[in-house]
């Protein structure tokens, strides 16, 4: 299948040439959930979107916010202050996106113990049978 015949009408994230893969690795990001997910309350200063999202670098935060904006997911405004603020807002598209992964956010925050039990349980069984 090729990228065309993909983009038209016949979408098949199966199929390694079609644009859908592209959309699924944003979904799939980490990241790319939690910026939207604070998005979605309002617009928010890159320092506040840093600050709020433990454990995310500068530079991943930079990259994972150009790419939402590529995507059309969030926009950019740029104020000419001292120093300069930029802010982050979703858009309708990101919105749209952000209520379909925002249960999958909350599903590990409801379940993590469960998977950690399972990952446990899991692990001495591999550490018996070598």
């Amino acid at each position: 299948m090729s990228w065309a015949e993909c983009a038209g009408h016949n979408p098949n994230a199966y199929a390694a040439s079609c644009p859908t893969r592209m959309v699924l690795d944003r979904v799939a990001d980490k990241w790319a959930v939690l910026i939207l997910g604070l998005l979605t309350g309002g617009p928010v200063r890159f320092n506040q979107l840093r600050r709020a999202i433990e454990g995310i670098s500068q530079k991943m935060l930079s990259q994972t916010l150009k790419s939402l904006e590529r995507d059309g997911l969030v926009t950019r405004k740029v104020t000419p202050t001292v120093p300069v603020t930029v802010e982050y807002a979703i858009t309708h598209l990101g919105r749209t996106l952000a209520a379909t992964v925002d249960p999958l956010r909350l599903w590990a925050e409801a379940h993590f113990d469960a998977v950690l039990e399972a990952q446990r349980r899991y692990d001495a069984g591999s550490a018996v049978a070598a």
